[in-house]
């Protein structure tokens, strides 16, 4: 069984047991995480949503809070002397999937 959900404005499809890397939500390791935006849920039988299909969710465990590698940023203009250098590090919370309701 699988599911497709919705999170920081991404859609993940994930299923019971997986671990996925999104983007930061707020918690703990160790807490329980519900997701209600149900897109898609698949199996046997699919059901699709308009937007969402009712009564379906996602639990998940957070497994840690963390940062990805760093991305440097650099902008140049050629003859003005101008330059800037920039580091990201992106946060993101590791989770993994426990059970799907459908």
């Amino acid at each position: 069984m699988y599911a497709i959900i919705e999170t920081g404005g991404k859609q993940v499809k994930v299923e019971e047991g997986q671990a996925i890397f999104v983007e930061k939500l707020d918690g703990f390791a160790g807490d329980s995480v519900t997701f209600d935006k149900v897109l898609v849920v698949g199996g046997e039988d699919v059901k699709v949503g308009s937007p969402y299909v009712d009564g379906a969710s996602v639990t998940a465990k957070v497994e840690k809070q963390g940062r990805q590698k760093k991305v440097t940023v650099f902008k140049y203009k050629p003859k003005k002397n101008y330059h800037r250098k920039q580091g990201h590090r992106q946060p993101y919370t590791k989770l993994t999937i426990e059970k799907i309701n459908a």
